[in-house]
């Protein structure tokens, strides 16, 4: 299978992850990286991944799921469940987004009350277009 597939094609949502997790398979343990999850399957990545067709128990943390090796390209190989899992428990294990940082370019505020008699004075005559006297004056 190949990882390009428009998500349009999915029968449900994936979650974007990277966490560690595991597959048994015929008394083996391999760990493996989780790179998507879904209520109907996961796509792991890691080394010795057991054949296409194999029977295999995916676990992580607390969620464990039988399921099948559906297909392999590399070092991914995608598991398909074989019951459907429930959304609430496969959120669990999916962190929420951090927050992004919202920027804001908009020019500072200069209060009024933050300059000097002189200051204002200047900034007056620039704005109302009077012409500029030395500080001296």
């Amino acid at each position: 299978m190949d990882e390009s597939i428009s998500t349009h094609n999915r029968r449900s949502r994936r979650s974007h992850v990277l966490m560690a997790a595991s597959i048994e398979s015929d008394g083996n343990t391999a760990s493996v990286k989780l790179r998507n999850l879904s209520t109907e399957g996961a796509l792991v990545e890691g080394d010795d991944l057991p054949i296409v067709g194999s029977k295999v128990m995916f676990r992580k943390n607390e969620l464990k799921a039988r399921g099948e090796i559906a297909w392999i390209t590399g070092r991914r190989a995608g598991i398909a469940f074989e019951a459907m899992l429930d959304p609430d428990a496969v959120l669990r294990h999916v962190p929420t987004p951090r927050p992004r940082a919202k920027l804001d370019f908009r020019r500072p505020r200069i209060k009024s009350s933050d300059l000097s008699q002189g200051e204002r004075k200047i900034a007056e005559d620039w704005i109302f277009g009077k012409p500029i006297q030395s500080i001296e004056d």
